[in-house]
C-alpha cells in the first residue's frame, strides 16, 4: 500500500485576500487553480458547490485554499484553542520572526504578542511567535537554530 502526503485545505473567505497574503507574507507559489463545482457536492457534503480552489506550494508541501461561493464560509474567524481536537496550526521556519510578523500584519493576518517565546542562550536562542491569517488560521513562525 502506498500513501503519500498531497495537501492542507483551508477554507477562506476573500480568495484573491488570502492568496496574496499566502505567497506574499509567507513565500508560497501559486501552483493550480481550479473551479470546483455540484459533481463534488457528495464528496464535501455540502449541497449545491461551488467554488474556487487554489493550490499553492512552498518547500514541497501544498496548501489549498477554497473560496466557496455556495454555499457561502461559515465560522466566526476566532482562533481556535491549541487543545481543541483537530489540526490546530500551521508552522514555518523563518530565519527572522520579526520581518515575516510584520509582513503578516501587512497583509492582514495578525500578530498574537503575547504567544512571543525566546529561550535559549545568544547564538542559539529558540524564537517563536503565533499569528494568524486574516480567516484567523492559526500560524506559528519559528526560527530555530542550524
Amino acid at each position: 500500500m502506498t500513501v503519500s502526503f498531497s495537501h492542507v485545505g483551508i477554507c477562506v473567505t476573500d480568495l484573491g485576500r488570502s492568496v496574496r497574503f499566502y505567497c506574499d507574507a509567507l513565500g508560497f507559489e501559486p501552483v493550480a487553480s481550479y473551479r470546483i463545482g455540484a459533481e463534488f457536492s457528495g464528496l464535501m457534503e455540502l449541497d449545491g458547490v461551488d467554488l474556487e480552489s487554489r493550490m499553492l506550494r512552498r518547500d514541497g508541501v501544498t496548501i489549498e485554499l477554497l473560496g466557496y461561493r455556495s454555499p457561502t464560509a461559515t465560522g466566526d474567524g476566532s482562533r481556535r484553542p491549541m487543545n481543541q481536537v483537530g489540526l490546530t496550526h500551521l508552522s514555518l521556519r523563518v530565519d527572522d520572526v520579526d520581518a515575516v510578523a510584520a509582513a503578516v500584519e501587512a497583509l492582514g493576518g495578525s500578530v498574537v504578542r503575547t504567544t512571543r517565546t525566546t529561550m535559549g542562550a545568544p547564538g542559539s536562542q529558540l524564537d517563536f511567535v503565533y499569528c494568524t491569517d486574516p480567516d484567523g488560521i492559526r500560524i506559528e513562525l519559528m526560527d530555530l537554530p542550524g
